[in-house]
């Protein structure tokens, strides 16, 4: 239950050492710092059950039984807190990863053994497609990997999981990656002629919003079909028809409780919701007209300009 609901934010070893723990704030707690005494079994049962207010972490009373908490509550404090020790085989068949020795080339670098920031001239021709596979792959898991320089920093980017894509014994459609089904959501809507303001929406979605909303707005990447409750799709009518402006303004600025939607005004300025509200009505969905006219004003181009380009779909 710990390697299908909990590691994405807390870490594969209970370390809190993921790419979605730099992105939150408050950060998801780190068992692996955390003395077994100063956090009682009753608190973490009932922060898992409840979640807790004014952080990412949401109630999975809906999700998990009674017996299920106790016992993912149970694995936390033996294995993470008083042992420190190691979490459990996850790249198994059973979760997904037939073969994970096809990317043996990256274990180096998830596993510690070669510094990330290590120079390309100083990596053998192996290491260096090894390098590339890890930063392409696996490091959303594995973002916490050593580095030769603590100040290192790396334009990296997360993106869908090397799951699904691969059946025994015929070559993955992407045969590095494996991760076909995923993959074409993270590709990017193209704006023609946007405004300055939804081009600082852009950005911002796609910096943010796109890891668990996917680039292309529809919550199908490998993260929003991880997440439960899924992300919203914005690109889906029946999802958007009653989403005003104000609306959405609101969920971004307050969040959803009971969802996997945290709140992001403490981390953006009104004027950035405001550009996030605009990028979204323009490139995904239109937004609806509210009862006070919050509706944008027409502008004289198309509602949606933008194509998924590599990927076979197009969307004029």
């Amino acid at each position: 239950m710990y390697n299908a609901r909990c590691y994405f934010c807390h870490g594969y070893n209970g370390d809190a050492r993921t790419v979605a723990a730099r992105y939150l704030d408050p950060p998801p707690r780190a068992f692996t710092a955390t003395d077994p005494k100063s956090l009682s079994t009753a608190r973490m049962v009932a922060a898992v059950t409840h979640g807790r207010s004014g952080t990412a972490m949401k109630s999975f009373a809906k999700l998990l039984s009674k017996k299920e908490i106790r016992a993912v509550v149970a694995y936390v404090r033996s294995t993470f807190m008083a042992r420190r020790a190691a979490n459990t085989a996850y790249h198994t068949p059973e979760n997904g990863w037939p073969d994970h020795q096809r990317y043996r080339a990256a274990f180096p670098f998830a596993l510690g053994e070669v510094p990330v920031d290590t120079p390309a001239d100083g990596l053998t021709p192996g290491q260096r497609e090894g390098l590339r596979l890890f930063r392409s792959g696996c490091v959303t898991c594995h973002e916490g990997s050593r580095r030769a320089s603590p100040e290192a920093v790396f334009d990296l980017r997360a993106v869908s999981y090397p799951r699904g894509g691969f059946r025994p014994g015929k070559a993955s459609p992407d045969a590095v990656s494996g991760a076909s089904p995923y993959a074409r959501h993270e590709v990017a809507p193209l704006l023609v002629d946007a405004t300055p303001e939804e081009r600082r929406g852009e950005a911002l979605f796609q910096d943010n919003c796109a890891f668990c909303h996917a680039a292309d707005g529809t919550g199908r990447n490998w993260i929003g079909r991880f997440l439960e409750p899924h992300p919203r799709d914005l690109t889906d009518p029946r999802a958007m028809a009653a989403m005003t402006p104000a609306r959405l303004r609101r969920v971004i600025r307050e969040g959803l409780p009971g969802t996997t939607m945290p709140a992001w005004g403490g981390v953006l300025q009104p004027a950035e919701i405001d550009a996030l509200v605009r990028y979204i009505d323009r490139a995904f969905h239109p937004l609806a007209r509210g009862g006070n006219g919050s509706r944008f004003p027409e502008a004289a181009r198309p509602r949606i300009m933008w194509r998924q380009e590599g990927n076979g779909a197009n969307h004029d």
